[in-house]
């Protein structure tokens, strides 16, 4: 059986007021009712609970049957489901929308302050910024995914956070990217890790087969992403992150270059490891 705790956590997934919420429920367990039997039912006010039925209504969580007096009714639970994602859906093109009407008027408003305040960069700033490890560094590497239009270059010890970055993975790989991932020899980790990666190479092969995978002999001095690196040093970005032994993962910062020369540098040592510094058997083979 579930307890009114635990339907009381489900809901409040779905972004309800707290009457909403008690509304809600009391439909679903009570069934088609009057608005002040569901009152009684539920404690809401009387004075609230008009109001509060027809916001459910209005988002289309539950029906109005008309009548005297009317009765109000529950969506079954997949409908309810189902609605508040395109509830979510609509709300984000409807944002989407705004923020296209005015783009125009806050480029032309705001980009000449940030060309002012930014003259005065120093050749380190130049060269990367820095993110915190965790979230933004998830992010952040999810945003170069979607700004890659050739090539990504993923160096990295087990791809622990694989499930944070995949739907852009998917998304890559469907509009034609090139990916090669270069995991460092299992032997060099420890059983933890090794376990990690074992289960996500076997998701990689079986679900994105496009991928090509190999392994470091050697260990990596710095983990990262690279995108769209050019010789001509005029393009690619890269998110890395050196090894730091003694300092926890949450308190370190990845650093991320826009620098062609940097990038292309980047990318040299991978070629380079890539074609001479890789193990010769598949150690899951």
């Amino acid at each position: 059986m579930t307890h009114p705790s635990d339907t009381s956590e489900l809901l409040g997934i779905l972004d309800f007021t707290e009457y909403e919420e008690q509304a809600l429920q009391g439909l679903i367990e009570i069934g088609r009712t009057t608005a002040p039997d569901l009152s009684e039912a539920t404690g809401i006010p009387k004075a609230r609970i008009y109001g509060v039925l027809e916001e459910l209504a209005d988002a289309g969580y539950i029906k109005i049957i008309p009548g005297r007096p009317k009765e109000y009714e529950s969506k079954p639970p997949a409908e309810i489901l189902e609605q508040a994602t395109e509830n979510e859906r609509q709300a984000y093109k409807s944002y989407e929308q705004t923020i296209e009407q005015n783009r125009d008027a806050f480029l032309s408003a705001f980009e000449p302050l940030y060309a002012s305040g930014s003259s005065e960069t120093s050749p380190t700033e130049e060269l990367f910024y820095v993110v915190d490890v965790g979230e933004p560094s998830e992010r952040k590497t999810r945003g170069l995914y979607h700004d890659a239009t050739e090539q990504i270059h993923i160096l990295t010890k087990s791809f622990e956070y694989f499930d944070a970055v995949e739907p852009a993975v998917a998304d890559a790989l469907d509009a034609g990217r090139t990916i090669n991932i270069l995991f460092l020899d299992p032997e060099l980790l420890d059983a933890g890790n090794r376990d990690i990666q074992r289960s996500i190479i076997e998701r990689i092969r079986t679900e994105y087969p496009a991928i090509d995978i190999r392994f470091s002999a050697t260990r990596l001095p710095w983990r990262g992403t690279i995108i769209d690196p050019s010789m001509d040093y005029d393009s690619g970005q890269a998110i890395l992150l050196v090894e730091e032994k003694d300092i926890p993962l949450h308190k370190r910062q990845a650093a991320v270059t826009e620098n062609g020369s940097f990038v292309a540098g980047l990318n040299r040592y991978f070629e380079l490891t890539w074609a001479y510094d890789t193990l010769a058997e598949d150690p899951y083979a």
